[in-house]
């Protein structure tokens, strides 16, 4: 079976990192008790003496999501290479207003699903939870990735020209997210799944100087491109693996999580492996890179119980970005 037919299944439930435990007292989450709270550093603990000042705050288990949940919208912006001619982008935001200092998670769906494949698979709420029990919340925003000719996009602009999802996602997307509060890249991260996996590194790649993160699960970090999006000679502009030789992309953070039965294919090979291939590139150029290998392959049911982990791990790039990079 290919990549591109890949059928994603439901939820597993999400798994809680246990740190330094403190309990809350007060009101919980919309329909049970507030989780615990814990003391708070980041996927990398930095001792207390030497911790910096945060660049943002966090307030563990009070702030305005752990007694409201997000809200969830659906921006639809005229795109001729889209499916109906609008491209559409599902963002769940926290309560109250937007404000240009909070972090803004972008994340990318796979060959065969959507924007709202996303939605629907809870990632919301779970990670209303996660920004209850850090104290630090964001907004998600999850752009539609797939084209009107049924191509396989891998969020790249068609050489053809027939549609310009890289654009979309690095010019029109942050302008419909983040209007007038626009972000510092330092609070700006991006993630996916599978495809989108790809494109977040691909994308941060090519566009160091907009995000600060990345989150990949079950990515590849190679060139695979069964549609042609790309043209004969992709990989010098488009593979992971090849873009990371710009100097001017080590300041990226990356964690890269791959199902341990994953084994999905490829044109050439499976994604068996390639967290564990690019983290070393990554290493060997003194590249900040954080791997998980969960239980179970390409689904859903392997990567929201690594949440609360990749909630961590941009939570401290987000608070101490000169400690972290």
């Amino acid at each position: 079976m290919s990549r591109s037919r890949v059928l994603l299944t439901a939820i597993g439930s999400a798994a809680v990192l246990v740190l330094a435990l403190v309990l809350s007292a007060g009101p919980g989450l919309p329909g049970g008790d507030r989780p615990q709270v814990f003391e708070f550093s980041g996927a990398q603990l930095l001792p207390q003496a030497t911790r910096p000042a945060p660049s943002i705050p966090a307030a563990p288990g009070n702030v305005a999501v752990c007694d409201e949940p997000g809200e969830d919208e659906i921006l639809r912006i005229d795109d001729e290479g889209a499916p109906g001619g609008e491209r559409e982008i599902w963002v769940r935001r926290p309560p109250g207003p937007d404000r240009a200092d909070m972090p803004v998670l972008y994340l990318l769906h796979g060959s065969t699903t959507h924007h709202t494949t996303i939605r629907d698979a809870d990632i919301g709420p779970l990670l209303d939870a996660e920004m209850c029990r850090t104290g630090v919340e964001f907004v998600i925003a999850a752009p539609h990735g797939q084209a009107d000719d049924g191509s396989d996009t891998e969020w790249g602009d068609d050489v053809d020209g027939s549609f310009r999802i890289e654009t979309f996602v690095t010019e029109t997307a942050i302008e419909e997210v983040e209007g007038e509060n626009r972000r510092d890249p330092a609070l700006r991260a991006i993630g996916g799944f599978s495809m989108g996996g790809y494109g977040s590194a691909a994308l941060a790649l090519r566009h160091p100087e907009l995000y600060s993160q990345v989150v990949s699960w079950a990515g590849y970090f190679r060139v695979d491109d069964p549609s042609g999006t790309f043209g004969p000679d992709p990989d010098d502009e488009h593979a992971p693996d090849h873009l990371i030789e710009d100097p001017g992309t080590h300041r990226l953070r990356f964690m890269l999580i791959e199902g341990e039965d994953d084994r999905t294919p490829l044109q050439i090979g499976s994604i068996h492996g390639e967290a564990e291939r690019f983290a070393e590139i990554l290493r060997e150029r003194d590249v900040h890179v954080e791997t998980l290998f969960p239980p179970g392959g390409h689904t859903f049911d392997a990567w929201t119980p690594t949440l609360d982990e990749a909630t961590d791990f941009l939570v401290n790039g987000w608070q101490y970005p000169a400690a972290t990079s």
